[in-house]
């Protein structure tokens, strides 16, 4: 059986007829081409190498069927270059793992980088105090990186904070509103 849908993907909206068993990590990768969101445990749903933004919440593609996303905003690796600055301009996620050297081999990256897009969404922009080590830790729990690249992550994690923290808040906002990403028909 086949259904159709319509999911906005990185702000473009994508209608498809789709088979209602398609898992939303791979009709992103297989329908899409968005290929950055990774499988890691063959859709178990326990590394985090999948996880995208799905309405504004950090989901495991894997453990989603496709229709389940049917009229939702999803944001994928490949979307982050589309908020806030000019075009081209790094996303303070992508920037802090740049700079603190936040990748390795680099296959948990995307995972890492979304889930990460929640949890500074949630913790920067609503003013909450400053992440600590042990909370970013915490909120990583189930994203898995095989390099052992923690320590780096979570500097990474802390560096994204302390930029977006020294924005306007307008301009903080900017870098987590799915919702400005636009609506373009593909």
């Amino acid at each position: 059986m086949e259904n159709a849908v319509s999911v906005t993907v990185n702000g473009r909206v994508h209608d498809k007829t789709i088979p209602i068993r398609m898992l939303l990590v791979d009709f992103l990768r297989d329908e899409l081409g968005l290929t950055g969101t990774h499988v890691g445990c063959t859709y178990e749903g326990r590394c985090g190498a999948c996880t995208v933004v799905v309405d504004g919440r950090a989901t495991k593609s894997c453990m989603m069927l496709a229709v389940q996303a049917n009229g939702c905003r999803v944001v994928t690796v490949e979307g982050l270059e589309n908020f806030g600055g000019s075009p081209g301009a790094l996303h303070p996620i992508q920037q802090g793992f740049w700079e603190r050297h936040g990748l390795q081999c680099g296959y948990c990256t995307p995972g890492m980088m979304m889930t990460i897009f929640d949890i500074l969404a949630t913790n920067v922009r609503e003013g909450a105090p400053e992440l600590t080590a042990e909370a970013i830790r915490q909120s990583l729990v189930g994203n898995i990186c095989r390099c052992t690249g923690y320590s780096h992550i979570v500097e990474a994690v802390q560096s994204a904070a302390a930029q977006l923290r020294a924005m306007v808040p307008e301009e903080r906002a900017a870098w987590f509103d799915t919702a400005r990403l636009g609506e373009v028909r593909a």
